[in-house]
């Protein structure tokens, strides 16, 4: 039923190889978990264990797949059915990297909304109604990992919508007015995305045979070039409105800013990122250099400054980081766009610092709506007097998405721009210049949320607040619920932290994964095997793999085995592709 993609490992009374039994447990044990999180719903506490119990496991199941996956890739076949004919479940380098980041933010922001409680415990900070949240936010995370592990499109549709439906429920949970109706503007929006992306598989599936994307890979190199150029078309729309990318983005400031801060966190790091993989995948995996390389690059630099721009014009907290949100989005489309193995490592390493930071800003404007009583930087005054705890939760990841050295956001913008260096075309230098541009406003805007909300005094605070509700925010710091929501908010900078402690490793992962990912030979024969896999039998099978064999000279594909095993990124082989950046020790990043 199952196979491991490489080298020989101990089997087990099953007769499976016991490294795969990891690679269902992020999607099957959240949802078998939501049902029993349902079936508890008179006791809260009982809800919260279950959920802490089975995202912990998720998170242990996805660090050990990233682990296996950076030997070689994990496939599962449902129901012994190879690919192309069956649903397989494939781990590589990216879907590993992306699973594991999401899953850590999701069992920190998991751990923050338990402490921050029910709305009968807490009016203050929009708090959550638990027996509906735990089971929606478990699905929720069955939906994003089932999306970084389907090897179909058609599955990654319907991943897609796992986590959009719970979603749907999320964002409008206590039913006030301005959830209710930036619900509506949320779910609109999704719906479309979903119809377009839905048009794309069923146009994909008519012109091709196939929504396997290792078998996509050969046959859309088969098709006539024009409509290879609209089904990606399609496919990119779709996933661009999902992925908040301008002139597509104008829905996320009206829709975040009124869920819960919870909520709010767990999109903003992971919603959008699932549609940044889902580019990617489509860009680099199945289409050729394109002339959509170019158009994602100027929308990338439309998205960063239009993006800051609307940031710089916001005195609310929430908007302000909802519309930073859309601006660094753009990042990574400057990766992606300059199609090279650098640029790839450089958009996927910006991204998972990325859900990081932007997942821990909003937990801490959280903790600001807690102790203030208000997001509104008008309002707010002396928080850093009042919590100097929470000033430096703020400050840390703000620098952070600044790009101040040493932390990851510096490493990340900086292997952009040697991408762009790299590449030397009139859209490199383009991205640089915004790149450059967008993180000085992001500078401004950061210390525009330090000087209002936490450094001016009472007097110089347009709306004060009274001294009765300053001691209402002392005691609300002093209490258990504010040091928890602090702990969780303080995990996710701790892990950013490790990151950049380790960057020379990180970028060392990311520039293997991308030249993965730019080669695709270790994708494409780990799913498709010329030798064959499993039980189920189809003609369909058999013309792949020939498909397979001879596509595999016209692609210039090189085994994974010539990867350095040293981990430095680098090949002793001076084999290129086109596309591909020949490895070379001058590509090490600083030189």
């Amino acid at each position: 039923m199952m196979t491991l993609i490489g080298a020989w490992t101990p089997l087990t009374p099953f007769g499976l190889p016991p490294a795969l039994w990891l690679l269902p447990a992020p999607v099957l044990i959240p949802l078998i978990s939501a049902g029993l999180a349902i079936l508890a719903a008179k006791y809260p506490r009982i809800q919260a264990s279950i959920a802490i119990v089975a995202l912990s496991l998720s998170l242990i199941a996805s660090a050990g797949i990233i682990v296996v996956v950076d030997r070689n890739p994990m496939v599962l076949d449902v129901g012994s059915w190879a690919a192309p004919v069956g649903v397989s479940l494939v781990a590589d380098r990216l879907s590993a990297a992306m699973l594991f980041m999401a899953l850590i933010v999701t069992f920190a922001v998991h751990i923050y909304s338990v402490a921050q409680g029910s709305s009968s415990d807490n009016d203050v900070s929009g708090s959550l109604p638990l027996p509906i949240f735990q089971p929606t936010f478990l699905i929720l995370s069955a939906g994003v990992s089932y999306s970084f592990l389907t090897g179909d499109l058609f599955n990654l549709y319907v991943g897609f919508e796992i986590l959009l439906m719970a979603s749907f429920v999320l964002i409008t949970l206590g039913g006030t007015r301005g959830r209710i109706r930036s619900g509506t503007v949320y779910v609109v929006v999704s719906l479309v995305g979903s119809f377009i992306f839905l048009l794309g598989i069923a146009a994909t599936y008519g012109a091709t045979g196939t929504v396997n994307m290792a078998q996509l890979t050969t046959r859309l190199r088969e098709i006539d070039p024009g409509v290879a150029l609209i089904l990606q078309a399609l496919l990119l729309v779709g996933f661009a409105l999902k992925a908040a990318v301008f002139p597509l983005s104008a829905w996320l400031p009206d829709s975040y800013p009124a869920a819960p801060a919870p909520v709010t966190a767990v999109f903003a790091g992971l919603l959008t990122k699932v549609g940044i993989y889902a580019i990617i995948r489509v860009q680099v995996l199945l289409f050729p250099p394109s002339p959509a390389d170019k158009v994602l690059g100027f929308l990338g630099i439309l998205t960063m400054i239009i993006g800051i721009v609307g940031a710089v014009a916001q005195d609310d907290l929430k908007r302000l980081l909802s519309f930073t949100l859309v601006s660094h989005i753009g990042f990574m489309l400057w990766g992606i766009s300059l199609y090279s193995t650098v640029g790839i490592a450089a958009a996927v390493l910006y991204a998972l610092h990325h859900i990081l930071v932007q997942t821990t800003l909003f937990l801490v404007s959280g903790l600001i709506e807690h102790l203030g009583g208000s997001t509104s930087l008008t309002k707010l005054h002396s928080l850093v007097r009042l919590s100097p705890l929470l000033g430096a939760l703020y400050l840390i990841p703000a620098l952070n998405l600044v790009g101040f050295p040493p932390l990851t956001g510096f490493i990340g913008k900086y292997a952009l721009s040697y991408a762009s260096v790299i590449n030397a075309s009139p859209l490199g230098w383009a991205l640089l210049a915004a790149g450059l541009v967008t993180s000085l406003l992001t500078l401004y805007v950061v210390i525009k949320v330090w000087n209002m909300a936490f450094w001016q005094t009472q007097d110089e605070a347009e709306a004060t607040i009274s001294e009765e509700d300053m001691e209402q925010c002392r005691s609300r710091k002093c209490s258990w619920r504010f040091r928890v929501m602090a702990g969780a908010t303080g995990t996710l900078i701790a892990v950013s932290l490790v990151m950049t402690a380790f960057g020379e490793v990180v970028y060392s992962y990311t520039y293997r994964l991308g030249y993965d990912q730019m080669l695709r030979e270790t994708y494409v024969t780990a799913v498709i095997p010329t030798k064959g896999r499993g039980r189920g039998k189809s003609k369909d099978v058999k013309e792949t793999r020939e498909e397979q064999r001879r596509s595999s000279t016209e692609l210039g594909i090189v085994s994974d085995s010539q990867v350095d095993s040293s981990g430095t990124g680098f090949l002793e082989d001076s084999s290129t592709d086109a596309g591909v950046d020949k490895p070379r020790r001058s590509q090490k990043l600083g030189g």
